[in-house]
C-alpha cells in the first residue's frame, strides 16, 4: 500500500482548514484516512503557533514506514525540523516576464545617459577654466 502524509480540505467555502494526515495514495483528497497527524490554518499569521499543528512522534513514525510527504507537507516538516531541507530547483520562477524586462532595460538606459552626461561637462569644465 502506497501511504502519502498529505493535506485533507475542510472548511467552508473560501475558509480552508486543513487536516494532516496519512492515507493511502489511492483514496480521495478529502476521503477515507488512516489517521490524523495534525492541522494547517492557513488563514492564521505566519508567527502563530497554531498555524500548523502536529504529533511529531506519529509523522516520524509514518516516514519511518515508508510513508511519502507531499510537497506542501515536506516543507512544514522541514520548518519543524523534522526533515532534512531539499534542494528545490525553478528557475524560471527567478526570471522576470516581459513588461519587467523592458522597465529595467529602459531604466538601464536612462541611467547610462544621465552617466554620461554627467561625466561629459565635468571633464569640460576644468579644461575651460584652464584655457582662460
Amino acid at each position: 500500500m502506497a501511504m502519502k502524509i498529505r493535506l485533507a480540505r475542510g472548511g467552508t467555502k473560501k475558509r480552508p482548514f486543513y487536516r494532516i494526515v496519512a492515507a493511502d495514495s489511492r483514496m480521495a483528497r478529502d476521503g477515507r484516512f488512516i489517521e490524523k497527524l495534525g492541522t494547517y490554518n492557513p488563514l492564521l499569521p505566519k508567527d502563530s503557533e497554531d498555524r500548523v499543528k502536529m504529533d511529531i512522534d506519529r509523522v516520524k513514525a509514518w516516514l519511518a514506514e515508508g510513508a511519502q510527504p507531499t510537497d506542501r507537507v515536506s516543507r512544514m516538516l522541514e520548518a519543524a525540523g523534522v526533515l532534512e531541507k531539499k534542494e528545490r530547483n525553478n528557475p524560471n520562477k527567478a526570471k522576470p516576464g516581459k513588461k519587467a524586462t523592458e522597465r529595467a532595460e529602459e531604466k538601464a538606459e536612462k541611467a547610462a545617459a544621465a552617466a554620461e552626461a554627467a561625466n561629459a561637462p565635468a571633464e569640460e569644465a576644468p579644461a575651460e577654466e584652464t584655457a582662460e
